[in-house]
């Protein structure tokens, strides 16, 4: 009989993203095969020292190897070899782009190409869904439960964190919220069951459920939104749409909390410095090491048809957007374009969004 009272493949995904903000290490299992996991950003020195004698290597994704001229012999990773006198330090320096620049010789790298990389590839993608840089120092386990077992960490199934399975989201309430844009308006609020980061939905009026829906799906932007920067377009699109669906009576914005295209607000000032650097938007996500758009829109699409609707009028600039919901059996009947925004100071950020993302422009 099961053990209900215990946390289940996802349950303990969340717990490990934890962890790793932390800076706990993490097991992860592939069978009989294991691995001991810490992430490069939250390394302590002790625990480094403490991880040296498994014989650990700092896996970084393939875009971030490009970037220091190390071999990726695994395509989508490289597995750096640690040089005796590293430290955590030296990790993050690694991991880290913000002093490139200023110390750009950081080689030459010994990188790993024997043996199977499944397990620094899951790693990497754990520290990701965590918010943090995709770097992880990854040691070899032979006896991964026990060791898990002996020192109190969290044990992942390496499976459940590729698998990239949506966590279910369930609405937890919804409320009236008059707003300065629209009166009639309501909040909704949707949790999903692996601890992750709530999502709402914004409904306008009382759009009916058996025709298409005026939608907008809106990834949170702290800068933007609150406090009105003008190195993007995010907040005149937030207060345009709100507008729209108020002069038309019904409409849902959906806002999603998957800042900086997913990769989280401090991961997405890392890129804002890169950027006073030179570089642009998409080069700056590739430095960190992360892909141009890390967004999850599966979740969009699963809150518009818990709210019972199958169609939608798309207030977007971006197609990937469109082909995203259709993916998800979302029927789209009309892109509705999102013109808004365009000022001196983020002329070069929409024309990379037009060059390199595909935007509508």
């Amino acid at each position: 009989m099961s053990d209900v009272l215990s946390p289940d493949a996802a349950e303990r995904v969340g717990r490990a993203r934890a962890d790793l903000r932390m800076g706990v290490p993490v097991v992860l299992a592939d069978g009989a095969a294991g691995a001991l996991v810490a992430a490069a950003e939250t390394l302590l020195p002790e625990r480094l020292a403490a991880m040296r004698g498994l014989g650990p290597v700092l896996a970084i994704t393939g875009w971030r190897a490009g970037t220091l001229k190390a071999r990726a012999y695994d395509g989508d990773l490289a597995r750096i070899e640690l040089p005796d006198d590293a430290d955590s330090a030296w990790v993050q320096a690694v991991a880290d782009p913000a002093g490139d620049l200023g110390s750009p010789m950081k080689g030459p790298f010994v990188t790993a190409r024997a043996g199977d990389a499944a397990l620094h590839r899951a790693a990497i993608r754990l520290a990701k869904s965590a918010h943090l840089l995709p770097a992880a120092l990854v040691a070899p386990l032979a006896d991964p439960q026990g060791f898990a077992a002996a020192h109190a960490l969290t044990l992942v199934p390496a499976a459940q964190v590729m698998a990239g399975e949506m966590s279910p989201l369930s609405e937890v309430i919804s409320a009236r919220v008059p707003m300065a844009l629209a009166r009639a308006g309501r909040l909704h609020v949707f949790r999903p069951g692996d601890g992750g980061d709530e999502h709402y939905a914004v409904e306008i009026g009382q759009p009916p459920r058996d025709r298409p829906v005026l939608v907008r799906l809106h990834s949170a932007c702290f800068t933007g939104d609150l406090l009105g920067s003008l190195k993007c377009d995010c907040g005149p699109q937030l207060h345009a749409a709100l507008a729209q669906m108020n002069e038309e009576g019904a409409g849902v914005l959906l806002y999603l909390n998957q800042e900086g295209r997913g990769i989280g607000l401090a991961n997405k000032m890392r890129a804002y410095s890169l950027q006073d650097q030179g570089f642009d938007t998409v080069d700056a996500n590739h430095r960190l090491g992360f892909e141009d758009d890390e967004r999850d829109f599966r979740i969009g699409a699963a809150i518009l048809r818990a709210m019972g609707f199958a169609e939608v009028r798309l207030l977007t600039n971006n197609p990937k957007k469109v082909a995203r919901l259709s993916e998800q059996g979302l029927r789209v009947v009309e892109r509705v374009p999102l013109k808004v925004g365009r000022n001196p100071l983020n002329e070069g950020y929409l024309a990379t969004k037009a060059a390199r993302s595909g935007h509508l422009l």
